[in-house]
């Protein structure tokens, strides 16, 4: 493809740095109990910090990507935000890039109105990347077996499937394999007392525990994290409660929602319970269609209190 455009064509190696910084983190967070997002560290740690550092070594101005976001410039420097496309829009990923990182990147794509078009242009100038299909996958789990990667790395250990009261109600072989609003798969033994199906809610790696409970228990009230970074300028007042939007998943609908730094977290408080979130998520706040900052979960608040 560089041949077709006329530039040079560089190849370098940072699979040990995405070892060490992707896929080591992506278990450990599994072992700690945790369920991490790869993307966005690959995003943090690869595509913005090693290619861009390398890039900038070579003299080179920024990193350009086919990501589908934007940046517009503000009263108080770059913004990042949404993708005029908002089905393929990629902005909660690249909420983790900071106003240096944003300062020496390009998203070409982010008002480009349809893929469609992209792909047209890509065959027109004989591209073989213009029938390439979209990536969904963990790029180091091609056969998307997250379960059978993890017992691979980690080993499976039994253990006990509980309620929220602590009695026992099943068991597993490898808490690794679960993850929080998981409903398939739990194999119980014990009916939950009005007959409807139970869900996880926690995955306690130091008791090898996973806890389950009605679905109306994964309602959470609070997020918070000491992991947060502003994805340009930081708001004027932080610690003074504000109004904002939080995302928990990639294609999640943003929820309206407050926010404050205090005592080195990001706390955000949902107006409406958000379901099924579990610790090492990233939340990501929006302002409109502005991503404001990041952070990684690190505790919730459940909306429903514990019973038996």
């Amino acid at each position: 493809m560089s041949d077709k455009i006329g530039i040079p064509f560089y190849v370098w190696d940072f699979s040990e740095r995405f070892r060490d910084d992707v896929i080591d983190d992506f278990v450990n967070e599994y072992r700690a109990g945790r369920t991490p997002n790869p993307c966005m560290r690959c995003n943090e740690k690869i595509k913005f910090a090693a290619l861009l550092e390398r890039a900038l070594e070579l003299g080179f101005d920024a990193v350009c990507t086919g990501h589908y976001a934007t940046l517009v410039e503000g009263e108080r420097g770059l913004e990042l935000h949404r993708s005029s496309e908002q089905a393929k829009d990629q902005s909660y990923v690249l909420g983790v890039l900071t106003a240096d990182q944003l300062a020496h990147t390009y998203f070409p794509l982010g008002e480009t109105p349809s893929k469609d078009l992209v792909r047209a242009e890509a065959a027109e100038r004989g591209l073989t990347v213009a029938k390439k299909p979209d990536s969904y996958d963990i790029c180091f789990i091609p056969d998307g077996d997250t379960r059978g990667y993890l017992a691979e790395k980690m080993g499976a250990e039994p253990g006990a499937i509980v309620d929220r009261s602590g009695e026992v109600v099943g068991s597993h072989d490898g808490a690794h394999a679960f993850t929080v609003g998981q409903r398939r798969g739990l194999k119980l033994g014990v009916p939950a007392p009005d007959g409807k199906p139970r869900f996880v809610l926690e995955v306690r790696p130091v008791n090898n525990e996973v806890v389950v409970g009605p679905k109306e228990a994964l309602a959470v009230s609070l997020i918070a994290g000491g992991r947060f970074s502003w994805a340009g300028a930081a708001p004027e007042s932080p610690d003074e409660e504000f109004r904002c939007e939080v995302q928990i998943r990639a294609h999640a609908d943003p929820v309206p929602a407050r926010c404050i730094v205090a005592d080195n977290e990001m706390i955000v408080t949902p107006d409406e319970p958000l379901e099924g979130v579990a610790t090492g998520q990233t939340a990501v706040i929006y302002i409109g269609t502005r991503v404001l900052g990041q952070c990684t979960i690190d505790r919730t608040e459940s909306a429903v209190p514990a019973t038996a």
